[in-house]
């Protein structure tokens, strides 16, 4: 028997190879480990290092229903070797295990970040045997014992947060009690083994139109917490529950019991799992957060837009509604020119004469529209000092769209023989050459043709399972297509390295980290109502840093100056996505707006190193106050929110607790509020007498 204890960045791993040459993953957290709390041989037998499960093979007895326990080839498979080395990122762990009778091989890869309690998982299965193997299930990443520290009962110690995601509904933290979900102890310390999972899934290509792709586990008890990310802009699923009387974690990209995929692996051929990455702190959320975002930063593509955090003026939000024409463009650029835009993106319908919806995809520009050409109009923005950008929708064409009878019929996603159709929309396959051709010519008639450096790409469609051209399974089908998106996107980054592509589906229901690694900013939701927006605009953070995390402010003609405060604080700490019809606001409020993205730009090189802290918690919707804090190098800023209830409000800033400070109502510099900053007890205490309102304020140590 042989120990490995991994000691990294204040995390502790253990493995343990076994004298039955077996590899067990016994420990993740910044908790050491202690021995004692896997109890027995038979406990340990729990603790694998991989789940997987091929076609064709028999599951020895186990009580596992649909849970991907005791799998078949994971619960035979066999040390071979591993490594331990260094590389540009940090430490690089690789355990090898094989199953002798299929000839199936795993690569567990453990990448290590210096200076971040992160590590990025994934598994390589290849097939070294004489026949074909069908892959059904692998996990990314597989730790039993998440309850095993401290001696209170499980059910009253451990915690699991999901975060739900939906339109105009994003990042909302909820929080479950093992009871709540139906995983509570009923027989403790015999053989517990329930068949009973709680599971997170997502099927198809929107990866996050009912939850993020994260999760946490807490132990109240011990104070400590595992979180994970799966990177991938598809299906993907986690799980948690019972095995060996202890509670297991697994994470994995698309399977077939969820996602109906399965990939046919010939002799020789190899499959790479989503990357996951999995994060272990001692505290609380906020300790999660920064390592969360420390880890973001770290594996993002490095660029200039999170150097420099544009400002980014659209046309479309409670301003022109997908209408643009040269008439009302005009005086619209002129206005945010005026008011210190750095960007100016026409939204959607500029490629259709009327109703533009399912006549996506040649993206040539109206006449009807734009009578003297669109270039017309991008030249007038970048006249006026701003940098052009269109809205565009690559992966689909309209079904009356003149190019669908030009495409090759493999070119669009089908199943049991026919097109599969959403909301009039097809949804075209990035693995054929065709459609990367398509896509690039697009590009490049955009950037070089019209001028164009800033494109928004949205995303309304979802294609269900995926398709069955050229694939084993329509989930493999549209795995394939999602990695060949990333390649050709990938390319168009390398091609033109100063080119803006916002990650938009219907707002935030492709908010992962396989696609932002890659995009610089990310559409958080097409929420339409400000007092809304304040609270996915808190909470935010959770899912994407700050510097990539695009935040509408869009005040109304109706409006009044409180409401274009709260639309201006919406967006302040993040990147500030700026809409409303300016040229028609009362002058007083435009000047508002103006004096908003003056701060902004003056803070904004601090908001890209920044952490985030949440004085009143994660928000809900049902909130009177909302508040979200960044702890930033040179100061730590403030957005707080009243929505309702009474007029005064406590706001904790533990960091900050004995300091002497300097503060100031930041925005507006007229605050009409009133705030007192308690150094003993790390109080901010704010009085904001309107309903609704809203404040930046900014916080100096002395």
């Amino acid at each position: 028997m042989q120990k490995i204890n991994i000691s990294e960045n204040g995390l502790h791993l253990v493995f343990e190879i076994t004298d039955q040459n077996e590899v067990k993953f016994l420990h993740f957290s910044q908790l050491p480990f202690q021995e004692e709390l896997i109890r027995n041989d038979y406990e340990k037998t729990g603790f694998r290092l991989v789940e997987i499960e091929l076609a064709g093979l028999d599951r020895p007895e186990e009580r596992h229903g649909s849970k991907y326990t005791v799998t078949a080839p994971g619960y035979r498979m066999k040390y071979v070797s591993h490594k331990d080395g260094h590389n540009t990122y940090g430490r690089k762990l690789e355990f090898v295990t094989c199953d002798e009778e299929t000839g199936i091989y795993v690569t567990s890869h453990f990448q290590f970040y210096d200076g971040i309690a992160m590590v990025r998982c994934y598994s390589v299965v290849e097939n070294r045997g004489s026949k074909e193997q069908v892959l059904e299930y692998v996990t990314s990443f597989n730790l039993n014992g998440l309850e095993k520290e401290g001696i209170l009962p499980q059910d009253q110690k451990m915690k699991v947060a999901v975060i739900h995601n939906s339109w105009q509904r994003e990042v909302q933290w909820k929080e479950y009690t093992l009871s709540q979900l139906g995983l509570e102890q009923s027989q403790p310390d015999l053989a517990l083994r329930s068949s009973k999972a709680f599971g997170i899934s997502n099927t198809g290509n929107w990866s996050a139109k009912e939850f993020l792709p994260m999760g946490c586990v807490s132990n109240a008890e011990t104070g400590s917490r595992l979180f994970w990310q799966i990177e991938q802009n598809g299906s993907w699923h986690w799980e948690i529950s019972d095995q060996t009387n202890h509670l297991y974690l697994q994470l994995s990209g698309p399977t077939e019991n969820q996602s109906h995929w399965f990939r046919c692996l010939k002799p020789g051929e190899s499959f790479t799992s989503a990357a996951a990455a999995v994060g272990s702190v001692c505290g609380g959320y906020e300790e999660m957060a920064e390592e969360l975002t420390k880890y973001r930063r770290r594996i993002r593509r490095p660029n200039e837009d999170n150097e420099k955090l544009a400002v980014i003026f659209n046309d479309y939000m409670n301003c022109l509604w997908a209408e643009p024409t040269t008439e009302k463009e005009l005086p619209l650029i002129d206005a945010a020119a005026e008011i210190g835009c750095e960007y100016y993106c026409i939204d959607a319908g500029w490629y259709a004469d009327g109703y533009w919806w399912d006549e996506v995809g040649e993206w040539l520009p109206s006449d009807k529209r734009f009578p003297n050409g669109i270039k017309e109009v991008i030249d007038y923005i970048r006249s006026k000092g701003m940098i052009p950008g269109l809205w565009l929708e690559l992966e689909v064409m309209g079904i009356h769209c003149p190019k669908v009878k030009d495409m090759p019929e493999e070119c669009f996603f089908h199943r049991h023989g026919k097109r599969v159709f959403d909301r009039s929309r097809y949804q075209l396959d990035f693995r054929h050459p065709a459609v990367r051709a398509h896509a690039t010519e697009v590009i490049d008639r955009l950037v070089q043709e019209y001028g164009v450096g800033y494109i928004k790409m949205d995303y309304n469609i979802e294609p269900g399972l995926g398709t069955e051209v050229n694939a084993d399974s329509a989930g493999d089908g549209l795995l394939g297509h999602e990695r060949a998106y990333l390649q050709w996107l990938d390319g168009i980054f390398e091609k033109y390295p100063h080119l803006i592509i916002e990650n938009c589906s219907s707002g935030g229901l492709r908010m992962d980290y396989a696609m932002l690694q890659r995009h610089s900013i990310q559409s958080t939701s097409d929420q339409e109502g400000y007092l809304n927006y304040a609270t996915i605009a808190a909470n935010s953070p959770l899912g994407v840093t700050m510097e990539q995390s695009a935040i509408w402010s869009y005040p109304r003609i109706e409006g009044d100056k409180e409401e274009t405060i709260f639309n201006m604080v919406n967006a302040m700490l993040m990147r500030v996505h700026q809409s409303g019809h300016m040229v028609d606001i009362a002058p007083e409020r435009r000047e508002l707006v103006k004096e908003g993205l003056d701060y902004y730009k003056s803070i904004r090189s601090d908001i890209r190193s920044s952490y985030p802290f949440w004085p009143l918690g994660f928000s809900s919707f049902s909130d009177d106050w909302v508040s979200l804090g960044l702890r930033g190098g040179r100061a730590t800023y403030l957005s707080v929110w009243r929505r309702g209830g009474g007029e005064y409000m406590e706001l904790p800033i533990p960091h900050l607790q004995g300091r002497k400070l300097d503060v100031r109502c930041a925005y507006p510099s007229e605050g009409n509020c009133d705030y007192r900053w308690n150094a003993q007890t790390g109080i901010l205490t704010v009085k904001l007498p309107y309903v609704p309102s809203a404040r930046v304020f900014e916080l100096n140590i002395r």
